[in-house]
């Protein structure tokens, strides 16, 4: 028997000080909470269970003396079983707490992770679930967790890295051995070099929080190597940390210190929209087991059945109070651990009340009035499977968004599509079409080319169709990017077919890094990673995922071209502008014909037109960023050619006392070609970038 005392219902989850432990646990619907202790990460069974004696309106709790951080625990809560109410109380199932700082042990996929019966759903399953159920282990915070200086960067000079912990640090033959696929990786020095010669100023990690096996994976044998399944809304993952009796929530934070010392924000990929409970006929690991009817979204009609408005089978309840709660103290912990921006994986779920969603939602407006998650960064992924999924432009003033729109256009135009340069004009200067309507400026836009969820930049150019046979599932998963293999289905010797790649690989990193908004580059796409034409590689945790850092000279000659493109991008003002152009007086922007004229009507108009000139004035940049720092800027002009013969651009005159010079030319890795006479021949699918100087 252990002495428990009533303790205090806040705050939620297990909170220790110097003199024990307090449990907290929301249920508004059970008949009891047990608490369940465990001697051993291994251990089957619990060696004490003790009910909490606390019960203040919705809130369960005790106040454990005795007890200590490293401590493992779990619950199991009592209730009626009752599917057709939305009731799935099984106290014969253990239940991860999901305010658990940290969690030690595997998911074991067994029958008896079934809440019912799976000979008769009805009936609630009596096997016990302990032996296959990770444990919360108690995790003292306050001990461990020193402050280091945010860098606080400013939007417009904003270049985020978009990598996964495990993914990006595998291979890299300078990161010690004991750190490799580790929250230590990315502090490796060699790590952070890397980063910086990138000019990467955020790391948006793809999840971190602890997460599980999907059941079809399980059924395949195939690990979740994203990790966009959450069973722990506030555990760094012990996939990625040496050890899982807390030291996870140290070495992730050891991870932060070192990016913030370089000057580098953290910022995080975060699934508040569904669990790996699954549907109707899926697992009790947590939620389902504490208040299936208040954290799930369930169907009117048909209670035992729940929304899906994220294709897993279940939808988080982010309106009801308590949910909404859940994601707010989840979002300040990792705040406190030093994080700087979040990323809102399938964002319109946490939005949608009941089905429609809504801009100025009461979690929207809880974030926007927080203290401390007001100052953090906000990015949404703008899209998820419920009514009018498709919210690209829709978010509030605080947000930005990854468009994917730039995406899409900037792949079509370079693959020489007919019709898409009037879209491209409007993605280059920030897509102001889509964001200005709420007074947002260029900010709102994250563009990207590729991200984790599609071919990387390398199979873009390689493959027509994707090779998602790895993935067992027919090659029915993953959508059909907008690609080409310019000849040669994968890899290739023939230097035809490279030179087109490499021109067309060029003009997309140069296309991303001198455009109006956030840029976002995906990590590995600077040395050439490939994942074999695989554009849905979330169950491949093997090389298919893994960076390789052994770097040939066509990567070398790579990664020092995309380097001078954002080095350009950050020493011009012109390509970091605030404010849309919209209202701008008609000299600071101008579009030209290849003929050296203004673009009319008509030449918009035309399907078959894939070159422009884009001239931008100096002063169409902001003097100052957004901290007051005074940014230089000199007129630009963007010459693009995506259609596949060679073309010759009149340039326009440069002014008395001046001259255009040659910064980029995405038709080959140097800038060694010089300028001669009035006029520029483009070869095809290639970009140049021209400034203006003061002549000698």
């Amino acid at each position: 028997m252990m002495k428990i005392l009533p303790g205090s219902p806040e705050p939620l989850g297990a909170t220790c000080d110097a003199e024990g432990v307090n449990f907290a646990l929301f249920s508004a619907h059970a008949t009891r909470v047990e608490l369940c202790l465990f001697d051993a990460p291994e251990a089957t069974s619990e060696s004490a269970r003790v009910e909490l004696p606390g019960h203040s309106g919705d809130v369960w709790h005790g106040r454990l003396p005795a007890l200590r951080p490293g401590a493992l625990y779990g619950y199991r809560v009592h209730g009626p079983w009752a599917p057709e109410a939305g009731h799935r109380f099984n106290p014969r199932k253990l239940l991860v707490d999901p305010y658990a700082r940290a969690l030690c042990g595997p998911l074991r996929w067994d029958a008896a992770l079934f809440g019912h019966d799976p000979a008769d759903p009805s009936l609630p399953s009596d096997s016990d679930s302990a032996p296959f159920v990770p444990r919360g282990v108690v995790v003292d915070l306050a001990a461990a967790l020193p402050r280091a200086l945010r860098p606080a960067v400013p939007w417009s000079r904003s270049l985020v890295y978009e990598c996964h912990v495990k993914g990006l640090t595998q291979r890299h033959p300078q990161v010690p051995d004991a750190w490799r696929g580790r929250f230590l990786g990315l502090s490796a020095r060699a790590v952070i070099d890397h980063l910086r010669g990138l000019g990467v100023t955020a790391v948006e990690l793809m999840p971190v929080a602890q997460t599980a096996q999907d059941a079809h994976l399980a059924a395949l044998g195939l690990p979740n190597f994203w990790g966009y399944s959450p069973l722990g809304f506030f555990a760094p993952d012990a996939r990625f940390a040496s050890g899982s009796r807390g030291e996870q929530v140290a070495e992730f934070h050891r991870m932060v210190e070192a990016l913030h010392e370089a000057g580098i924000e953290v910022w995080l990929d975060v699934v508040f929209n569904h669990t790996p409970e699954g549907g109707h006929d899926g697992i009790t690991l947590s939620l389902r087991g504490i208040d299936n009817a208040s954290y799930y979204r369930l169907k009117e009609d048909d209670p035992s059945r729940y929304v899906d408005y994220t294709g897993t089978g279940n939808t988080l309840a982010t309106a009801h109070p308590r949910v909404r709660q859940l994601v707010l103290d989840s979002l300040r912990h990792w705040s406190a651990l030093g994080v700087d921006g979040f990323r809102f994986d399938l964002a319109p779920v946490l939005a949608r009340d009941p089905d429609d969603f809504h801009g100025e939602s009461e979690l929207f407006e809880a974030l926007r009035e927080d203290p401390l998650l007001s100052g953090r960064k906000l990015v949404a992924e703008p899209w998820d499977l419920g009514p009018r999924g498709y919210r690209l432009g829709a978010f509030p003033q605080a947000w930005s968004e990854w468009n994917g729109r730039f995406r899409d256009t900037a792949r079509r135009f370079w693959r020489g599509d007919a019709g898409a340069l009037p879209d491209l004009a409007r993605r280059l200067t920030g897509s102001s079409d889509v964001f200005a309507w709420n007074g947002r400026g260029s900010r709102a836009s994250v563009n990207y080319v590729c991200s984790h969820d599609g071919m990387t930049l390398e199979d873009l150019v390689s493959y027509s169709r994707k090779h998602n046979e790895a993935n067992r599932e027919d090659d029915r998963d993953g959508p059909q990017d907008d690609s080409d293999n310019w000849g040669v289905e994968g890899p290739t010797e023939d230097r035809l077919v490279l030179r087109t790649r490499g021109r067309v690989k060029r003009s997309l990193a140069a296309t991303l890094a001198l455009s109006h908004g956030v840029p976002m580059w995906l990590a590995g796409d600077e040395i050439g990673r490939t994942q074999r034409g695989n554009n849905n590689a979330y169950c491949q945790d093997d090389e298919t995922s893994w960076v390789d850092w052994r770097v040939g000279a066509a990567q070398r000659r790579f990664l020092a071209f995309v380097q001078r493109a954002f080095a350009a991008r950050r020493a011009n003002a012109v390509f970091r502008r605030r404010r849309t152009l919209d209202g701008e007086p008609g000299h600071v922007a101008v579009w030209l014909r290849p003929d050296g004229q203004p673009m009319q009507t008509a030449d918009w108009q035309d399907p078959e037109a894939r070159c422009v000139a884009f001239r931008l004035d100096a002063a169409a940049a902001d003097p100052v960023d957004e901290s007051g720092r005074a940014q230089p800027a000199r007129s630009a002009l963007l010459l693009l050619n995506g259609g596949p013969g060679a073309r010759a651009f009149a340039l326009p005159d440069a002014g008395a006392g001046a001259r255009w010079r040659l910064v980029l030319d995405t038709a080959c890795d140097t800038r060694t070609r010089r300028l001669k006479g009035p006029a520029l021949r483009l070869a095809p699918h290639s970009l140049v970038l021209l400034e203006l100087e003061a002549g000698a």
